[in-house]
């Protein structure tokens, strides 16, 4: 009978130990991630294996500072499924654009040297688990389109647009 007390007061300890480390991490999961520079936007953008985006809309406005990161989060080789982030001026053909881009498939980052005016700025073409990222401040209101320029993203949807106002 006295057994009864410390395996209920054990029991009691263990169970609240569970749940303080439930909410430890579940707090730590909810924080806000840091600014990389003061007065600096950041926005987080991957590409998957899919083809895919995690966000094909952002919203800005003139004169407001973003750093833009891309991430690849897929798992296929670079070689056969690599991903970057190429901001288009305004009134720019993005179809065109992108089929002028697909032979540069591995260079210059995909970014077609007689197209170099059309383009706001670009990321470097990523592979697995790389990142790289753009900083914009848009000085004119516009509807700026981004593409991935690797050869078939772009026309299976790997695209969206920064609307600036």
């Amino acid at each position: 009978m006295k057994l009864y007390p410390i395996i209920a007061t054990a029991l009691i300890a263990f169970i609240a130990t569970g749940c303080a480390k439930k909410e430890t991490a579940q707090a730590a999961v909810a924080a806000p991630a840091p600014a990389a520079e003061s007065g600096v936007r950041v926005i987080e953008l991957t590409g998957n294996d899919q083809m895919k985006y995690n966000m094909t809309s952002i919203d800005l406005k003139v004169g407001e500072e973003v750093k833009i990161t891309l991430t690849n989060v897929g798992q296929m080789p670079k070689q056969g499924m690599a991903h970057n982030l190429v901001v288009l001026k305004p009134g720019t053909d993005v179809a065109a654009f992108a089929i002028a881009a697909a032979p540069l498939a591995m260079g210059k980052d995909n970014v077609p040297e007689a197209k170099k005016s059309e383009v706001v700025a670009h990321t470097k073409m990523l592979g697995p688990k790389e990142s790289d990222s753009i900083t914009l401040k848009f000085s004119e209101p516009g509807v700026y389109e981004f593409i991935c320029t690797f050869p078939g993203h772009f026309q299976l949807g790997m695209k969206g647009t920064i609307t600036v106002q």
